[in-house]
C-alpha cells in the first residue's frame, strides 16, 4: 500500500484546439467540472489509466492555457503521455496527478512554452521513476467524470 496522495480525475477524451499537436506535445483533454479552481492550476507529473488498465506516464496541466486564453478559458485536464502514440478520442481516460511540477503561467512565444513542455517532461520522467504505476493506491469506485478526487 502506498502513502503517496493523488488526486484523480477520470473522463472521455474530447477534441481541443489541436495546439499541442503543432507543439510537439499532443494532449488528451478532459473537461473539468471543477472551474472555480479547488484543484488548483498547475503542471503536475502522474499517470493516465486506459479503460484496458494499460497506465502511461504523463506530464499534465490543469487549468486555463493561459499563453492562449488568459484568465478566460475554459478549466480542463491536459494531459500529454510520455513515449504514447495513438487515437485517444472517445476513450476513458483515468487521470493521476502525484507532483506539482509548477504553476501554469502564460509564454510570450510558442518556442519558449515549448522550452518549458520539455522540462515538464523531463520532471515528469524524473518522478516517475521513483512512483511507478504499480505503486498507486486503489481506486476504488472512479470518480464521476470531471470531478476532482483525492485518493492516498
Amino acid at each position: 500500500m502506498s502513502d503517496e496522495r493523488y488526486f484523480v480525475v477520470r473522463g472521455p477524451v474530447e477534441p481541443g484546439d489541436q495546439r499541442g499537436r503543432e507543439l510537439g506535445f499532443p494532449t488528451a483533454n478532459l473537461a473539468l467540472r471543477d472551474q472555480r479552481g479547488e484543484l488548483g492550476d498547475g503542471v503536475w507529473a502522474g499517470w493516465a489509466e486506459r479503460p484496458d488498465g494499460t497506465r502511461v506516464a504523463a506530464a499534465v496541466s490543469v487549468g486555463r492555457r493561459p499563453t492562449y486564453y488568459g484568465a478566460d478559458g475554459y478549466r480542463l485536464v491536459e494531459a500529454f503521455l510520455l513515449d504514447f502514440q495513438g487515437d485517444l478520442y472517445g476513450e476513458t481516460l483515468t487521470v493521476w496527478l502525484g507532483s506539482h511540477l509548477r504553476e501554469q503561467k502564460a509564454y510570450g512565444s510558442a518556442e519558449e512554452l515549448i522550452e518549458a513542455l520539455a522540462h515538464d517532461v523531463q520532471e515528469t520522467r524524473d518522478w516517475i521513476s521513483g512512483h511507478p504505476a504499480a505503486a498507486l493506491p486503489a481506486l476504488g469506485t472512479p470518480p464521476p467524470d470531471g470531478e476532482v478526487r483525492r485518493v492516498g
